[in-house]
């Protein structure tokens, strides 16, 4: 492609992601997929543009809004290419040739908005602090208290570009085969800083080719998400449920602590979702995982016989998804599906629900990927003042008890991961255990449908 044809395949991209209903993801791997003649250089270099300039978003639109300007996605690839990119006036006018498959000539109106973005940076004096810190206006006051004087240094790290973090499934290898063996596919990796488990690549790599991947020695799995399973601290011979399995991400992970030995129940309330776990159990060397999907009255009815029968519950819960805002910066400005009262009158179902589950002396784990304390803090507590059979574990005792390198990186009662803390994507995690004495005895598997 010509540089002109990546600014117009940048343009047709940006009005198709806010044209459409569902994350920018999914619609930049439609529009390449149909379009197989572009060359994977060219993929790149127009995804990224994208991400940067919804990453530059709410700057941009100040900007816009400033000078008068229409908001269009040619204007905003004008604004990027003057602002962020800085490039010289003459050689944004030649980006836009109008020949081939380019982008077509500046019109009046676009030349004399560029020409209003001559020697200025993307950041200016008269932005509001939401603004700079790309905030939606929404999440501004409640990131505002979660983060305090560190709330700019944390939304900066949000803008950072998520790193590729992989996970070793410890069944199948060790984390030092792994590494040694994707270096002969010619990619390098570093120990991740806290999972004992994780690696992270260098830079942004294929790993579907490799074998590793194939055969579920690794799974991609950000190292927030990791520790999240660690913290459950599941052990070989444990009853364990994973509420929330979706495609089986955690529920891979558990059973990797768990060396195979024990029962893993994965539950979701959509079964398409739910079966994409199968295969990877299969690759990953896992036979001791029943799905039960929540759409299926019988597993209902199944779950209604569960009281007090598992060792650890975790309830990765629904949520805004605001931790994941570096990797989706489009969720920051669009939210698809439920309402953030929705959302939390979800979760507060889910938790009470799967709490009945719990052993006497059994841990349930709630978590999420987001930042805002309406979700997490105020959802444990909320729970807590309801259900006085169970405790709060403070984070230093779980991550003991989990086993987890020392020292913890956080502190308090809770897990709180971001991009400035930890390097992770935003993520939330509690320990609850259950009052009482421990129960040793194991109840035999009722139903077993083991993947």
């Amino acid at each position: 492609m010509t540089p002109s044809a990546r600014i117009q395949a940048t343009i047709e991209l940006w009005e198709k992601i806010w044209d459409a209903g569902v994350p920018m993801d999914s619609i930049c791997g439609d529009y390449f997929r149909v379009r197989r003649y572009i060359g994977s250089g060219d993929r790149q270099a127009v995804a990224e543009r994208v991400y940067d300039m919804m990453r530059s978003y709410a700057r941009i639109g100040w900007w816009l809004k400033h000078l008068g300007a229409e908001d269009t996605p040619r204007t905003r690839a004008v604004a990027d290419l003057a602002l962020r990119e800085q490039l010289p006036r003459p050689h944004i006018h030649d980006l836009f040739t109008g020949t081939g498959h380019g982008a077509e000539t500046l019109d009046d109106a676009e030349s004399a908005f560029l020409d209003k973005l001559t020697g200025h940076t993307l950041e200016h004096p008269d932005m509001p602090e939401d603004v700079l810190a790309e905030c939606p206006p929404e999440s501004y006051e409640a990131l505002k208290a979660v983060f305090g004087e560190g709330f700019k240094d944390e939304m900066a790290a949000m803008q950072t570009p998520a790193s590729l973090d992989i996970r070793v499934n410890t069944i199948k290898a060790k984390r030092g085969e792994v590494r040694a063996g994707l270096v002969k596919h010619g990619i390098e990796t570093a120990i991740t800083p806290i999972s004992p488990v994780g690696l992270r690549a260098a830079t942004r790599v294929h790993l579907a080719p490799t074998k590793l991947l194939q055969n579920g020695v690794i799974e991609i799995q950000d190292e927030g998400s990791q520790l999240i399973a660690l913290l459950c601290a599941a052990e070989p011979g444990m009853q364990v449920l994973d509420a929330c399995a979706g495609g089986g991400g955690k529920t891979l992970a558990l059973a990797a602590q768990m060396a195979g030995k024990g029962r893993i129940v994965a539950m979701d309330n959509n079964t398409t979702r739910l079966m994409r776990g199968k295969p990877r159990y299969v690759r990953a060397g896992i036979h001791n995982v029943e799905a039960r999907s929540l759409e299926d009255e019988q597993h209902l009815k199944w779950l209604r016989r569960q009281k007090g029968n598992f060792d650890v519950v975790l309830v990765d819960a629904p949520c805004s998804s605001s931790g994941t805002w570096r990797r989706n910066p489009d969720l920051r400005w669009r939210r698809h599906g439920p309402t953030i009262d929705e959302i939390l009158g979800l979760q507060t179902q889910i938790m009470t629900r799967f709490a009945k589950c719990v052993k006497p002396g059994g841990k349930l784990v709630y978590a999420t990927c987001s930042l805002l304390r309406e979700e997490n803090e105020n959802q444990v507590e909320r729970f807590l003042a309801n259900h006085a059979d169970f405790e709060l574990l403070p984070i230093a005792d779980a991550w003991a008890q989990a086993k987890l390198p020392e020292p913890c990186p956080v502190t308090g009662d809770y897990m709180r991961l971001s991009p400035r803390v930890s390097g992770t994507d935003g993520f939330f995690a509690a320990v609850l255990k259950r009052k009482g004495a421990v129960v040793t005895d194991v109840p035999k598997s009722e139903d077993s449908e083991a993947a």
